[in-house]
């Protein structure tokens, strides 16, 4: 999408402080932190959000897991953990219509998600 935050992040148009990368996924740290530790994980392929997922974009879900997997022990949360979220649709408060994970990390989270 051309008028899309992310894929200009992915062509390299807005730079990105780059967690991880390969053919099909980028990980790079948000510019506004919800925690100190704050991690947004996104396919290199335009999706909207999860409900746009196809069954053929299953096995790029399948990688974005194993991406969080990676990301959490590259920053050293995969021991202590971390909290993931991907918001769908406007009323989740999905900023950004482009489907994405948030790690968050580094501080202890309660149970309550929303405020």
């Amino acid at each position: 999408m051309e008028d899309c935050v992310f894929c200009k992040i992915i062509k390299g148009e807005i730079p990105s402080e780059k967690v991880y990368e390969d053919e099909d996924i980028l990980a790079f740290n948000d510019i506004n932190p919800a925690a100190p530790i704050h991690v947004l994980i996104i396919p290199k392929k335009h999706i909207k959000n999860l409900m746009e997922f196809k069954p053929e974009d299953y096995k790029l879900m399948e990688k974005i897991l194993a991406t969080v997997q990676k990301v959490a022990q590259k920053v050293g949360v995969d021991e202590k953990g971390f909290r993931l979220i991907s918001n769908c649709g406007p009323d989740s408060g999905q900023e950004v219509m482009h489907v994405h994970f948030h790690l968050l990390a580094g501080r202890k989270m309660g149970p309550k998600i929303v405020h």
